[in-house]
């Protein structure tokens, strides 16, 4: 009898153990989820930022003030714009 009851408490100290050590490792996995969720919020976030600025970058109007102003492009005149038309 006093074996049972020995072995009894043992198996429920074990159980014990094994509710403690995993409620760790659970609170230390969410942990590092949300660690990580807050991180790729933050990666979005400069994701739009980065887009917002190339969109500014290539701006049509932007491109062509500066192809005019620091290269000194200018629009070809209609005496210089042929149409080639491909072979069938």
């Amino acid at each position: 009898m006093i074996r049972t009851d020995a072995f009894l408490v043992a198996v429920a100290v074990a159980s014990a153990l094994g509710v403690v050590a995993s409620q760790h490792q659970a609170r230390k996995l969410f942990s590092e989820l949300e660690r990580e969720q807050a991180r790729a919020h933050g990666l979005e976030v400069e994701w739009d930022q980065l887009q917002l600025e190339q969109s500014t970058w290539a701006a049509h109007a932007r491109v062509e003030k500066i192809a005019r102003e620091r290269i000194g492009m200018r629009a070809p005149v209609p005496g210089q714009v042929f149409s080639i038309e491909g072979v069938k």
